[in-house]
């Protein structure tokens, strides 16, 4: 394991700058998709099983082996995207920015992927429905309000 003692300062911050633009987080893209001009195309990077299972309402399905094929049909080339998979334990939504990044897409990753989208409490479409909505994970997420909207979140996380 490399000692903190050998980093320096510079080389932290040019790594941590690196991460911020390259990845988001759920709750910054909760946040595009709802103000109506999000900027940027949701990619769900699963398989069609887990897209017909949840999904994030807005999201294009595009599996990481089609996008060299289908990606110039779906999306522009200026077009600013954001990938996501099943959750931090799983590496695809970095393999489909990757691939995408290949096609000269400017592409970022969601980190926490549908799993953490759901524990926030977010919407999902597929097999509970369109919309479906679960509380959200008081370990994962900030605390609800209490003005009686318990799926929503009383504050941002803050960070």
């Amino acid at each position: 394991m490399t000692q903190l003692t050998s980093l320096t300062a510079a080389e932290a911050a040019a790594f941590f700058a690196a991460r911020l633009a390259f990845q988001t987080d759920v709750s910054d893209v909760h946040a595009g998709l709802t103000s109506g001009t999000p900027g940027f195309v949701l990619i769900d990077s699963r398989a069609r099983a887990g897209w017909d299972q949840a999904r994030i309402p807005g999201a294009v399905h595009l599996p990481t082996a089609e996008i060299p094929e289908r990606a110039p049909a779906l999306l522009g080339p200026a077009t600013p995207v954001v990938t996501y998979c099943w959750g931090p334990g799983c590496n695809g939504a970095t393999r489909a920015a990757l691939a995408l990044s290949r096609l000269g897409y400017q592409a970022r990753e969601m980190l926490g992927g549908i799993e953490y989208w759901i524990r926030e409490g977010f919407p999902v479409d597929g097999t509970h429905g369109p919309g479906a909505r679960r509380a959200a994970d008081p370990l994962t997420a900030p605390a609800p309000r209490l003005d009686g909207d318990s799926l929503a979140p009383a504050v941002a996380c803050g960070c």
